[in-house]
């Protein structure tokens, strides 16, 4: 999904990719396999297929990020990876939280959406999840750009959530990136757009 080396607010990012399995597969050992033992595979699985059965979500995730069908953006920090945001076309990462009622009310079917996202928790807090989101960003951009939609948590207001429960972020963190929320999504989810315009 094009060169390495972008810089935000003084991360380096890098996509995921052969290069930096090993940074992303550290972080997610840090955190026992992030949410529960998932390794990010939840919205890839539309249908769940076999291949994940027989070799277990961390070797299906691997698989995924070595043939190409898998991509984040990875914030760096020398080689040790702090946090990831999970993007792709939606043909890549079919399986979303509220699937049916987000078809209902599709009106344009986005380029490409960010699933994931997944930070240290010894960073938390210090705006590495917006980081990794921008870094997505970028890396969508030399990817072509176009319609980017986003599922984040709709708190409400002076709600406060362990980061440890939001696999998404909070619309407010989507909105101060430049994103538009579009329509309600399940119980305290939301959908939420922006145009990426293609790197020159």
């Amino acid at each position: 999904m094009g060169d390495a080396g972008t810089m935000v607010d003084g991360y380096r990012i890098e996509p995921l990719g052969a290069d930096t399995w090993e940074a992303f597969a550290g972080l997610a050992e840090r955190h026992n396999g992030v949410w529960g033992g998932c390794w990010c595979t939840y919205f890839h699985l539309y249908p769940d297929p076999p291949e994940r059965r027989e070799l277990g979500n961390r070797d299906f995730k691997r698989q995924l990020v070595l043939t190409g069908r898998s991509h984040a953006a990875l914030v760096l920090e020398g080689d040790r990876a702090l946090a990831w945001a999970q993007f792709g076309p939606v043909a890549e990462l079919p399986n979303i939280q509220h699937r049916k009622e987000w078809e209902k009310g599709l009106v344009r079917a986005p380029d490409f959406r960010i699933t994931c996202l997944f930070v240290d928790r010894d960073h938390r807090r210090r705006g590495v999840a917006a980081v990794a989101v921008r870094g997505a960003l970028a890396l969508i951009a030399r990817a072509g750009g176009g319609l980017v939609e986003a599922y984040p948590h709709d708190l409400p207001p002076g709600k406060k959530v362990s980061s440890s429960f939001l696999y998404n972020a909070t619309r407010t963190m989507y909105e101060e990136l430049g994103f538009a929320y579009q329509r309600p999504k399940g119980k305290g989810n939301c959908v939420m757009t922006t145009e990426v315009a293609a790197a020159g």
